[in-house]
């Protein structure tokens, strides 16, 4: 199993922000917004924290999907 953030980055353009924004919003390290734009794995401690700066759900950010389906989104950009 993958995650993608795809649903996140589509919450910030509906809130108008970019990742600097979350990224003080939320106060995660920059670390993790460059995981999170790679799709590689983070705490669940700061997943939670940019829910709560968002004001969103876990599902409305985080995506779990197959190996081979998340291949398929790197590869469509």
């Amino acid at each position: 199993m993958a995650v993608s953030y795809k649903r996140l980055w589509k919450v910030l353009i509906d809130k108008d922000m970019i990742k600097k924004d979350l990224q003080k919003a939320s106060g995660v390290s920059w670390g993790v917004i460059a995981k999170l734009s790679k799709n590689e794995s983070v705490n669940i401690d700061s997943i939670v924290k940019i829910c709560k700066a968002l004001d969103c759900s876990f599902d409305e950010v985080v995506e779990i999907l197959p190996d081979d389906e998340l291949e398929k989104q790197l590869i469509k950009g």
